[in-house]
């Protein structure tokens, strides 16, 4: 493998959906109100839909998904959401050992606006980058994946993926890329070591 592309929420920090949990204990709500919603509200699934592509703003999503939560402080939203999320540095130390050693390195990620990303070390870490909203497109769609891997100057068939959903990892593997899910850094790291050939750790 040449190449090695991953997400970011999830794989790059810590869990996601564990920031959420925190949030919404914060705020009075039941723990997993949030996962709820985006897996079973046809509204907060087209807010996040929206937020992905870019087609809707943080401020909106921010506004309307707090209504669905039934919650009176909607400013600074995602942010809030994302307030439990920091960096998995055993991930990042394998991302820039690999790229050291020479493997190219991108990211492909669904954006939740753009608080929810750490912009200052990209150009350290990737080759190149997609984020969703900046381009209209979102996993698991085929196109995002081949974006992704034109942008670290790659071809599909030389790279391995690392994301946390099945059905982004399913996506990437249509289009022949080799794909890993993410449930930690002990099982991921040992199989990128074995898929890309050198130590990580």
């Amino acid at each position: 493998m040449k190449g090695l592309l991953v997400d970011y929420g999830g794989v790059l920090t810590t869990n996601v959906f564990d920031s959420f949990r925190a949030f919404c204990t914060a705020e009075g709500l039941e723990p997993d109100a949030v996962r709820r919603l985006f897996r079973e509200d046809p509204e907060a699934m087209r807010l996040v839909r929206g937020l992905e592509t870019g087609t809707v703003s943080e401020a909106a999503f921010g506004e309307r998904f707090g209504a669905l939560l039934q919650i009176g402080d909607h400013d600074g939203l995602v942010k809030r959401m994302f307030a439990g999320v920091g960096p998995d540095e055993e991930m990042l130390a394998a991302l820039r050992t690999a790229r050291a050693a020479g493997v190219r390195t991108g990211l492909i990620s669904n954006s939740m606006g753009d608080t929810a990303y750490d912009r200052s070390a990209f150009g350290e870490l990737f080759d190149g980058v997609v984020i969703s909203g900046e381009v209209g497109l979102h996993k698991p769609q085929p196109e995002i994946f081949r974006l992704g891997c034109e942008r670290a100057g790659l071809e599909p068939p030389d790279c391995v993926f690392v994301d946390d959903l099945r059905e982004n990892c399913e996506g990437a593997e249509a289009i022949g890329m080799t794909a890993v899910l993410h449930r930690g850094a002990d099982t991921t790291v040992p199989a990128l070591e074995r898929f890309l050939g050198m130590p990580l750790r």
